[in-house]
């Protein structure tokens, strides 16, 4: 997903020379002049050093003549789905839940009942994307959910199989994901500006629009359900102390955390999917563990690195706010930002 996105970044990114790049950085005034060159209307960064956020970053406008706050909340997208499966491995660790236990003895979507392969189906399958599902039933002319190959064997992403996950979560506590997130992850964290739907701890004031690529502004959906793979409300601020947590082991024990972090199946060349998170690879054993959100008015992106427990957070709110992700790579990662590109554009 990320890959043909950059190849489009690199078709529509002003010619700069990274001297000019890092000279851009200077200055606030810089970078928003940079910003509507490029027809962003907000940008929200975070930067993650040694395990500590250290930097939390909103420029551009929240509204025409208004600044964007530092506690603007951003719709991210997929960023959703990092966070149903630290709420699942939480749970792994305490027993509650098991990664390789049929889905099935708690959901069965009617749509696939029929089908013998939904007694397969792990929640190890759903966070390494090897599900079997499409990315959504809507996309199958039938408008129905189907298996497209057993699970288990390969890699397909699908928003899809996150969905049968919260549905068997939902069925086996007796709780919605938003309350098994709010009390494993957001309330722990003091993640006061996260959910999955918009409800009386969301500050509506503070939630940003999405932008086409024309600067049309999309009518903001006050959803009252939580999709487990899409949809989550966040801060810049939030965020970053859920991946901070993230680098600090999650509160997972070690065997889950290593297995987090361990590849369970190749995506695309130079990348694999672990449990929640895509894996890069790179020189002498490092790696980044890496998740991105695309969706109407929504463009984001996060890496984090557990071997310096280091990190950067990208949110935009707009279709094409991709096209700024090299230049900030390139910056703010330097020589691993250069390898994430090397990765994303090798064939």
């Amino acid at each position: 997903m990320f890959r043909s996105l950059i190849i489009t970044c690199m078709c529509l990114i002003a010619s700069v020379s990274f001297a000019q790049e890092n000279t851009l950085f200077d200055h606030d005034d810089d970078i928003e002049r940079w910003l509507k060159s490029n027809n962003v209307p907000t940008l929200g960064l975070g930067i993650i050093k040694q395990g500590q956020l250290q930097q939390i970053r909103v420029f551009g406008e929240f509204e025409p003549g208004k600044s964007a706050p530092y506690n603007t909340i951003f719709n991210v997208a997929s960023l959703a789905k990092p966070v149903t499966a630290m709420v699942a491995l939480k749970l792994v660790s305490a027993g509650k839940w098991n990664l390789n236990e049929p889905l099935f003895n708690y959901w069965t979507d009617p749509d696939v009942a029929q089908d013998s392969r939904s007694k397969l189906l792990t929640t190890r399958h759903v966070l390494s994307h090897q599900s079997g599902f499409p990315n959504w039933r809507y996309m199958n002319e039938s408008n129905k959910l189907d298996f497209k190959f057993s699970p288990g064997e390969q890699y397909h992403y699908s928003g899809e199989g996150m969905e049968y996950l919260r549905k068997a979560l939902e069925n086996k506590f007796d709780k919605t994901l938003n309350e098994l997130a709010n009390e494993l992850i957001f309330v722990p964290l003091a993640m006061t500006d996260t959910q999955f739907v918009f409800n009386s701890s969301i500050d509506s004031s503070r939630v940003i629009q999405g932008y086409d690529n024309q600067g049309k502004a999309y009518e903001t959906h006050q959803h009252q359900s939580a999709n487990a793979a899409d949809d989550l409300l966040t801060t810049i601020e939030d965020y970053g102390r859920f991946l901070v947590s993230v680098l600090n082991g999650g509160g997972l024990s070690a065997e889950v955390y290593k297995d987090m972090n361990s590849h369970q199946v190749a995506s695309t060349k130079g990348k694999h999917f672990g449990l929640g998170f895509e894996i890069y690879d790179f020189e002498q054993g490092d790696y980044a563990l890496s998740h991105g959100g695309a969706d109407r008015g929504v463009q984001t992106i996060v890496f984090i690195f557990p071997k310096t427990k280091d990190g950067l957070l990208i949110f935009t709110n707009v279709d094409d706010g991709y096209k700024v992700y090299e230049t900030l790579l390139l910056h703010y990662l330097g020589k691993k930002g250069q390898q994430i590109m090397q990765i994303e554009m090798s064939e």
